[in-house]
């Protein structure tokens, strides 16, 4: 801990014109990435069939690509899943590839192969209208746990933070959507749930510096609100250090020994901490400030008693 006993002292609000073009150029190529080539959806939103397989020894993933592409799956997506002996096979729905016969073709193909003895751990099904249903209730789940945020956030602070803090993780999913759409990278189930992961640990983050600057508006009084928010994001740096650090090794660690059907989640999670922790600085309290918000907005009047100020008059 020796590194934060020093109190930073950064100007991150003067920095903020900065950080506002940089998160607008994040924006608008995510944005565009997703109105022209949009999202690479995994078969649980398209509609298709999973298989996963248990052998008995290490699985030869190009071995059972090949087979899958030399028998007319060459759109199957084969990787390990959990360990070097499980196989998760996804085939998207196609004219034909429309039926749940195809996860017995899958396996009869692959036991004719020689590639290997296994076991049928799981097989399912998705159709074009489960996926479709499935994809609007996640877009729902996001838009109920903003405006959950929104109302919460109203409640314990005040309206112009309850904005600050919404703007903050609209961006926080604009940009890590955005992401995924540029560099193609499929959008799964596990990548939704992710995504509703990042909401809560940047509102976290933002709540944390939120919690501060309402303690320092009480308590430094003759500050403005600039100084008074820049040295409450400056005395919450070393535990959000910290808190990303520690979080980021677990979810790289994650990503590359996890196994390829969980990169996709571990992914997510780690720009969505990078640009949370960002946003909860450079994005939360800006736009707070932009909206006017001063001490008095947080200031809880006291009530005083008759004749507190004087306890030493009273009736003889």
């Amino acid at each position: 801990m020796q590194l934060f006993k020093q109190q930073t002292s950064i100007d991150f609000i003067g920095s903020r014109k900065i950080a506002l073009v940089f998160s607008v150029l994040l924006l608008s190529a995510g944005i565009y990435s997703l109105s022209t080539q949009g999202l690479n959806y995994g078969i649980d939103f398209t509609g298709g069939t999973k298989v996963e397989l248990a052998y008995q020894d290490d699985a030869d993933i190009s071995s059972i690509r090949n087979t899958m592409e030399a028998n007319g799956y060459a759109d199957a997506v084969v990787q390990l899943f959990g360990s070097s002996k499980e196989v998760l096979i996804r085939v998207p729905l196609s004219n034909d590839n429309s039926s749940a016969e195809v996860s017995t073709r899958i396996v009869e193909l692959l036991r004719a192969s020689g590639g290997g003895d296994f076991d049928t751990r799981a097989v399912e099904f998705v159709g074009p209208q489960f996926g479709q249903e499935l994809f609007e209730k996640g877009i729902l789940a996001l838009v109920y746990a903003l405006i959950g945020v929104m109302i919460y956030v109203a409640f314990r602070f005040e309206w112009k933070f309850s904005l600050g803090s919404v703007a903050a993780l609209i961006h926080d999913v604009i940009i890590t959507i955005g992401l995924f759409s540029l560099v193609s990278l499929e959008f799964t189930l596990p990548v939704l749930a992710a995504l509703l992961a990042v909401i809560g640990y940047s509102l976290n983050d933002t709540i944390v510096v939120f919690d501060r600057i309402r303690e320092n508006f009480r308590k430094l009084r003759d500050a403005d609100t600039k100084e008074t928010m820049n040295v409450s994001i400056n005395q919450t740096l070393p535990r959000t250090i910290l808190t990303s650090f520690t979080t980021l090794l677990v979810l790289i660690a994650l990503y590359f020994y996890g196994g390829e059907a969980l990169n996709g989640f571990a992914a997510t999670l780690i720009i969505g901490v990078v640009i949370g922790t960002y946003s909860s600085i450079f994005v939360a309290s800006p736009t707070v400030l932009a909206l006017g918000a001063k001490a008095e907005d947080l200031m809880v009047e006291e009530i005083e008693k008759e004749g507190a100020e004087h306890p030493d008059m009273h009736l003889p």
